[in-house]
């Protein structure tokens, strides 16, 4: 399983499809993209479309999580979270693949 969704993310993930009013056709699609300051990014979104042949899928917590195939190749055993603190807000990446991170926790180099 390339994707974990802890509860607390998948608790959040609901929050915000319950106020923008997505029914159970939407998944969450994890991704990474080309940019950030160390080389790739991570893509976390909301989708209507799933492709057999070019995703994986996975249920976690009552959340579908879709991950492209050349995603999974960098997200695999990565940890999807979510921070409420004080100082900062929001999802959380923990990446074995990644080896070095930048500051702002959105960014990585594989």
């Amino acid at each position: 399983m390339a994707i974990t969704l802890t509860e607390k993310a998948a608790q959040e993930v609901k929050r915000i499809m319950d106020e923008q009013k997505l029914d159970e056709s939407h998944v969450l699609r994890v991704g990474v993209v080309g940019g950030g300051c160390s080389g790739f990014q991570y893509s976390l979104g909301f989708d209507r479309n799933y492709d057999e042949k070019t995703d994986s899928k996975y249920e976690q917590h009552g959340i579908t999580v879709v991950v492209d195939k050349k995603s999974s190749l960098y997200l695999d055993g990565t940890t999807v979270d979510f921070y409420d603190g004080l100082e900062k807000r929001g999802f959380t990446f923990d990446n074995p693949n990644a080896v070095k991170s930048c500051g702002c926790g959105s960014s990585f180099q594989a």
